[in-house]
């Protein structure tokens, strides 16, 4: 049997985004997309405690006001040291591990945070991410403390930082790592949240699906986009990770 360990979900926000300021409070089916991620996130069987991740400057104040009034914990760090933000947030909650999740993601679905940390757990792994052919958007993966604290000390790259998994996953003979894969051919889906054609898919998605179930799951979007295929068209030209990829072109 794995071992039980103690998981706080951490989601990454600012309202900085350079390609949809202030998407993590904008409203999907008349709730700000935070609400979504965070709720979403607790509802994982296994995390034992959700905390958003901020940065300090005034920009996030909105969101450390919309955490303390709606009674979600709170961590305050860097905005481009994300890797330190998150290192932080890990000493000031006692964990064993850490999902991280970003708050473009208001569709993370709990039934796959708890599989990847069972998964995680099962293999005894340093870090474990969702892999393969899956919808962007349910992005999650999962640190052990350890391998946290380790990577925050050693990682020198700003893509490193900016990105929290990146030194670990260049550093396989380091830590011991996992890929749960899932799906299969589902990696044209786009179900993020970072342009306005992404808002726009979103919105649907809600619209259509949240007044039967405000925690609908990936099963109930794939039975939509299979009844109504028109959607897909919204956003499907849109580049995936293209943060990241800015950050490798930036870096070099």
């Amino acid at each position: 049997m794995a071992k039980q360990l103690k998981v706080v979900a951490i989601v990454q926000a600012r309202m900085s985004s350079s390609r949809l300021p202030g998407k993590v409070l904008m409203p999907l089916g008349g709730l700000p997309v935070i609400y979504h991620v965070t709720q979403r996130s607790e509802r994982a069987n296994l995390v034992d405690k959700v905390v958003v991740a901020t940065s300090t400057l005034p920009d996030d104040d909105e969101i450390y006001a919309w955490c303390k009034n709606n009674r979600v914990s709170c961590f305050r760090g860097s905005l481009d040291d994300v890797l330190g933000r998150y290192y932080g947030a890990s000493q000031a909650f006692d964990c064993d591990a850490v999902v991280r999740i970003t708050a473009d993601c208001p569709v993370i679905d709990p039934t796959i945070i708890d599989e990847l940390i069972n998964f995680h757990a099962a293999g005894n792994y340093d870090y474990s991410s969702l892999s393969g052919e899956y919808p962007d958007g349910l992005d999650c993966c999962i640190f052990s403390k350890e391998a946290l604290a380790s990577s925050h000390v050693n990682a020198t790259y700003q893509y490193e930082r900016e990105h929290v998994g990146p030194y670990i996953e260049s550093n396989p003979n380091k830590y011991k790592i996992g890929k749960f894969n899932k799906f299969e051919g589902l990696e044209h889906h786009r179900w993020t949240l970072d342009e306005p054609e992404d808002l726009e898919f979103l919105s649907k998605i809600f619209d259509m699906l949240m007044p039967k179930n405000i925690f609908f799951d990936h099963q109930d979007i794939l039975n939509l986009l299979n009844e109504y295929p028109m959607l897909l068209k919204i956003n499907n030209g849109i580049i995936r990770n293209q943060g990241l990829i800015d950050s490798l072109k930036n870096e070099k």
